[in-house]
């Protein structure tokens, strides 16, 4: 039997002036270059949105281009923002020496992921990873349900192409910043009475309604306040989100003037989360982006959150989020289902958004991750010594977790246990090896493995530093150690 440990390889979507994917020459890992466009290819106009990191700078693009035998290399004025691995049927990724999809491999061979995986997942890896690279504001959105995905593609297939449904986990690579889920109340109505262009915007009879129903309940724990506390919320969201493109870019107009010139004092000197210059500074670079969007009243909503390298959150399905920029592991249910509604000139689905959301509101705190040692691995003397770890970040779900090593000085090694089920790892910085029984593999910053169920897998470096990321699929014992709400 082969011995499962696999160099992964996977095709390349390049999204071009026209916004149509064409798949590219097979490489390391995929790369999607989002640039974009609202019209079909026959009748574009050239407009092209490139959310991604540029040439080097970008760390989808850098991994994608370590793999010896790619074609690929990279263009230094091109944006590259994604970096897939997975077994996603959009863009399987590939055994380097046979050319064989691992989507194929896991099918032929249920041991690969274990019987029970198998079966529970339909034969396909449960999660999908990416490396996101982000240079440019990505859409506000959410990702369906399982139940509202199935509906979705039903009835709309060629934006919804799958029946998935997509909760996912960010890492932070590089300092990242974005907007994720619902700010508490307070600042919500802190904002709307001190922000003149958003009241207008979301109009003053549904502010009124919106600040006359939470009073006195915004923090209140009674399921019945809560209940009555999203009905509000998502009343005056709507307001926002169904107003009309001109009206909107009348308001912008007036928002981003008032930031250039109030400073400190824009939004009432902030909120509890963000100052006035930090509002203002961020509603100035994301009209840079966007010019007139919605997006930039809906900021005002929803908690604007700065990650730094090792933080995590996790997001559940119905959560809504913007990522800004920064460089970012992420893990999520295997799936590609997005509903838009705002930073995009893609399709947007704004009656979907709206009726989609779990319209739950609470500090960042609670959606951050509170990772903790993993338990399942033995560190040698070397690594104990040099401070080496290997971190683990476990959200409440059944698809995946990720465990982060970073293995300090020549020597270190760790060793995982064997676990029924699948992993993939990506090295993001240094160099080492990957050992499964009598095979071993050279590893740098950019190679992905696959490695089966229960297989034992060592890690050894040979640097400095030697970092991994490891997202792996488990269902007997998982671990309840997020943290997160």
């Amino acid at each position: 039997m082969q011995v499962p440990l696999i160099q992964l390889q996977c095709g390349q979507w390049l999204y071009g002036p026209t916004g149509g994917k064409s798949q590219l020459t097979h490489h390391q890992a995929s790369i999607a270059m989002t640039g974009v466009c609202d019209r079909l290819p026959e009748t574009c106009t050239g407009l092209i949105l490139c959310v991604g990191k540029v040439g080097k700078d970008s760390a989808a693009a850098k991994y994608a281009a370590a793999t010896e035998t790619n074609q690929f290399s990279i263009e230094n004025g091109k944006p590259y923002a994604e970096l897939w691995m997975g077994t996603h049927p959009s863009l399987p990724s590939k055994d380097v020496e046979t050319q064989r999809s691992l989507l194929d491999l896991v099918q032929d061979n249920k041991a690969l992921m274990s019987t029970q995986i198998s079966d529970k997942f339909g034969e396909k890896l449960p999660f999908l990873f990416k490396v996101l690279s982000i240079r440019k504001a990505l859409s506000i959105q959410a990702h369906p349900n399982k139940k509202l995905a199935e509906q979705l593609h039903a009835k709309d297939p060629k934006n919804y192409p799958d029946d998935n449904h997509k909760p996912e986990m960010t890492i932070a690579v590089t300092p990242f910043d974005g907007l994720c889920g619902f700010r508490p109340l307070k600042e919500i109505s802190h904002f709307l009475s001190t922000v003149p262009a958003l009241r207008n915007l979301v109009g003053g009879e549904s502010a009124k309604e919106f600040e006359a129903s939470i009073s006195g309940r915004e923090t209140s724990t009674s399921a019945e306040d809560a209940q009555r506390n999203k009905k509000a919320l998502q009343s005056a969201f709507s307001a926002l989100m169904t107003k009309d493109k001109s009206t909107i870019a009348a308001a912008a107009k007036e928002l981003v003037s008032s930031a250039k010139q109030e400073g400190e004092e824009f939004a009432g000197g902030g909120g509890s989360s963000n100052g006035g210059k930090e509002l203002a500074d961020l509603v100035v670079r994301l009209n840079s982006q966007f010019e007139g969007d919605v997006g930039l009243f809906v900021l005002f909503f929803l908690n604007y959150v700065k990650l730094e390298i090792g933080e995590a959150m996790f997001l559940k399905a119905d959560d809504i989020h913007a990522y800004l920029s920064g460089d970012i592991i992420e893990c999520m249910a295997s799936s590609d289902n997005v509903v838009r509604a705002g930073f995009t000139p893609k399709f947007q689905d704004i009656p979907t958004l709206t009726s989609m959301l779990t319209y739950s509101y609470a500090p960042i705190s609670e959606q951050k991750m509170n990772p903790v040692d993993y338990p399942y691995v033995t560190l040698n003397r070397t690594a104990y010594s040099s401070s080496s770890s290997a971190i683990l970040y476990d959200p409440p779900i059944d698809e995946f977790s990720v465990v982060k090593t970073e293995l300090h000085g020549e020597k270190a090694k760790a060793t995982f246990e064997a676990i029924e089920g699948p992993s993939v790892i990506i090295c993001t910085s240094g160099s080492g090896t990957i050992s499964v029984g009598p095979k071993t593999k050279n590893v740098k910053a950019g190679y992905v493995f696959f490695v089966g169920a229960t297989a034992e897998c060592v890690l050894e470096s040979d640097s400095e530093t030697f970092t991994t990321f490891k997202a792996f699929c488990e269902l007997s014992g998982k671990e309840t150690a997020n943290g997160a709400s």
